[in-house]
């Protein structure tokens, strides 16, 4: 029996692992930095699965196959379904018009906004996607690699040469030796703590600089993202991106001008120049890369476009048969 090798344990890897593993493959994961943790670029991620939302400014693909990973996701871990609120302050409402033009899956709200979540002040005018979800990406991610566990499949961190031949490397950026396209985004995101303000599902604030999200954890413990910054430097955050984060969480309630910072992340998202992911079959070697800001949203559907190559030679719209 083919015995399948996945390289790399972020949310790209342990989907693939967790796909494999369901249509009955033998599998084993490979990882030189162990279980999922802060050194992998998903442990930082928002965790919402939004794919009404994200037709803003990604493409038609994203929309269509993120809808689908909010029932794969469900299957495997603890899901919030209480939707997504977009607003603005009234200085920005043309940005929240424009926002409407481009998505879809929503309904527009205003009196409503104060009883969805009564500690936004000031908000006139909103769009809720009612529809979206959203996940604990550190819960998420060991939920997924003790499912694996269960089911027999077996972690190293160190892979023998040998061990190469049906390989699927999932290792972002690092696989950039062999995907010359690939580049990398700069995100950086805070972990703050403010028991004062209660919210129950993320909200968006739209603003001329940078556009904000806001992810409820759980006892008073929110993540503040994103920056999407075309830049190699993955060190540390900016000044002004702490600024303008805390900022903009200062506008939707002034509140979060005394939470405590818990963490703040740092990561670099791997890209291909649409942004959107690949699977390429080179040599002996599937590469499942690219996901870009869209980690647990498109990650599911990679993980079925590796399996159907990998044990069907099934082509799906992921895979790049101009590389392959």
């Amino acid at each position: 029996m083919t015995i399948w090798s996945v390289i790399g344990a972020g949310v790209a890897g342990l989907a693939v692992a967790t796909e494999l593993a369901a249509r009955g493959a033998e599998v084993q994961v490979f990882d030189p930095s162990g279980p999922p943790g802060p050194h992998g670029c998903s442990w930082w991620a928002g965790g919402m699965l939004a794919p009404w939302c994200e037709f803003e400014n990604a493409e038609e693909p994203v929309v269509r196959l993120g809808q689908e990973a909010i029932g794969w996701w469900a299957d495997k871990t603890q899901l919030q379904r209480s939707g997504t609120l977009v607003v603005a302050s009234r200085r920005d409402l043309p940005d929240l018009r424009r926002f409407a033009r481009r998505t879809e899956g929503f309904r527009e709200v205003g009196a409503e906004i104060a009883e969805l979540e009564p500690d936004l002040h000031g908000f006139t005018q909103g769009l809720y996607f009612e529809a979206e979800a959203h996940l604990n990406p550190r819960k998420a991610l060991l939920d997924l690699y003790n499912g694996l566990l269960d089911k027999g499949v077996t972690f190293h961190k160190k892979m023998a040469p040998s061990q190469l031949k049906n390989a699927i490397d999932c290792r972002g950026l690092h696989a950039r030796e062999v995907l010359h396209d690939l580049r990398g985004v700069k995100g950086e995101m805070l972990v703050i703590r403010c028991p004062d303000v209660s919210l129950t599902r993320p909200v968006r604030l739209l603003h001329p600089r940078m556009p904000l999200y806001i992810v409820p954890r759980g006892d008073g413990v929110y993540m503040l993202g994103a920056t999407m910054i075309e830049s190699e430097d993955s060190s540390r955050i900016t000044a002004r991106s702490m600024l303008e984060l805390l900022s903009a969480a200062y506008a939707l309630n002034p509140a979060f001008g005394e939470a405590e910072v818990l963490e703040i992340g740092v990561d670099l998202r791997p890209a291909f120049p649409d942004n959107l992911p690949r699977i390429r079959r080179l040599g002996h070697t599937i590469y499942a890369n690219g996901l870009y800001r869209h980690g647990y949203l498109l990650a599911p559907a990679l993980a079925r476009g590796v399996a159907d190559l990998a044990l069907n030679n099934t082509h799906s719209e992921m895979v790049d048969e101009d590389r392959a």
